[in-house]
């Protein structure tokens, strides 16, 4: 039996640990690990790839992207698919920082509990990858999205980076501490949190009596969460009255979708996972 082949991409000087385990549990025969890639050298890589298996074999290997910069990945993703031709190529999936899967699963949940068109939505913290895809997963929702960092510079580059990929562009907001977070999220009815790991965001008394608010996601499941009164194993809980998810919450669901990913990569040689597909199929999945 031919056997099925991960290899892993990594933008960052060693493999990740997380995507080599979820890609053993997602179905794949062996995990193989490449750090540091970048476009210059994935060439070679790729190459290996598509090259040494016959056009009914080429379904059994597949690669991932992946690393700790979205900006970085999507770099490489683009120069790994340009690589592909005719039917030399094999499937593929990006999730750096596994941004991808775990924005798909917040959003995914939101909606779930509340159709999303025509709220405003308040990405905390939105620049990183989490974030960004985050507020383009919302914008397919049809929310309307503002994001925030503490430099506005910051906010703006995102905003301009997610115009550039997804074709709209999130309002930046500025926002340096928690006062002035709990002045963005005013008038907004969903707050999705997605700061660095013990980076507090917004404290509880500026969300629980907001008589706007009614969806919060946190993404932080170590202590001190983003999202003061927000538990971390919060699955669609209500509290103070409206639906709150924490980051253990989606969490898994968030497996369950990487893992689905990357097994629906052996099924065919030309199959790409990418933001769009991966939100879709989370909504299958939540």
């Amino acid at each position: 039996m031919t056997k099925k082949l991960l290899f892993l991409l990594d933008t960052d000087p060693v493999p990740s640990v997380f995507d080599t385990v979820v890609g053993y549990d997602g179905g794949a025969d062996h995990v193989i690990g490449y750090g540091g890639v970048t476009p210059e050298n994935v060439g070679a890589l790729v190459d290996g790839a598509i090259y040494t298996r016959g056009p009914k074999e080429k379904q059994f290997t597949a690669l991932f992207v992946g690393g700790g910069s979205m900006v970085k990945g999507e770099e490489l993703f683009k120069v790994v698919k340009k690589r592909f031709f005719s039917s030399f190529r094999v499937s593929t999936m990006l999730d750096s920082n596994g941004s991808n899967t775990t924005a798909a699963a917040g959003v995914a949940l939101l909606a779930k509990a509340k159709p999303l068109a025509g709220l405003k939505a308040v990405v905390l913290a939105g620049t990183g990858p989490v974030g960004m895809r985050a507020a383009a997963m919302l914008h397919i929702e049809g929310a309307e999205v503002a994001l925030t960092s503490r430099q506005l510079s910051r906010a703006k580059a995102s905003s301009e980076a997610i115009k550039e990929r997804f074709g709209f562009a999130p309002t930046p907001i500025e926002a340096f501490d928690n006062a002035a977070r709990a002045a963005a999220v005013k008038g907004a009815q969903i707050v999705f949190a997605a700061g660095a790991i013990g980076v507090p965001l917004l404290d509880e008394k500026d969300w629980q009596n907001d008589p706007t608010i009614e969806l919060l996601a946190d993404c932080n499941a170590q202590p001190p969460l983003g999202l003061g009164g927000v538990e971390a194993t919060d699955k669609a809980k209500e509290r103070h009255g409206k639906i709150v998810i924490g980051a253990l919450g989606l969490g898994g669901l968030k497996l369950k979708l990487h893992r689905e990913c990357v097994g629906k990569m052996f099924e065919a040689s030309d199959k790409v996972f990418d933001a769009e597909n991966i939100y879709a199929l989370a909504k299958e999945l939540a």
